[in-house]
């Protein structure tokens, strides 16, 4: 069946291009955050292991709302390594290290996903997509909120 939900296919194809991106960065960012989740060390070991654990979990409820929301625009939503891999601006972390490096680079993972989500906002709200603008404002709003109380543990 057509889509019918008053934006036009460009619009949406474009909106769905978008969302692939910033789901391939909070995907690479839910692995990335539960990596250091269990390699974490040192003194601040078990507040570091909880942030991360609390900030994992909520982005493995949120790839699931952005693929969706590729879906219910009628694109198919990208799942796979290779493709997330591809899409993606977050910079992978195979090397050990401190978990102030793991801060430091959590800044700036969550800092990327926010930049990613704020690329798509204005084409969906030239669209009138309000359920993309919403989600797309949720996702910044929280991963602002995650870079900050992340930075405020490093000097």
């Amino acid at each position: 069946m057509d889509i019918n939900i008053g934006i036009n296919q460009k619009d949406r194809k474009a909106i769905a291009e978008g969302l692939s991106r910033l789901l391939a960065d909070s995907y690479m960012l839910f692995l990335k955050t539960h990596n250091y989740h269990w390699n974490v060390t040192g003194p601040m070991f078990n507040s570091l292991h909880l942030m991360f654990e609390e900030q994992y979990t909520e982005l493995f409820t949120a790839v699931d709302e952005i693929a969706e929301r590729i879906r219910a625009l009628g694109e198919v939503s990208p799942g796979t390594f290779e493709e997330f891999a591809k899409l993606t601006s977050i910079k992978e972390n195979t090397a050990p290290c401190a978990a102030e490096d793991m801060i430091k680079d959590l800044v700036v993972g969550q800092e990327t996903v926010t930049k990613t989500a704020r690329s798509i906002l204005d084409a969906a709200g030239k669209a009138d997509d309000e359920p993309t603008v919403d989600l797309l404002t949720q996702r910044m709003q929280l991963h602002e909120k995650n870079a900050w109380m992340l930075r405020s543990l490093v000097n």
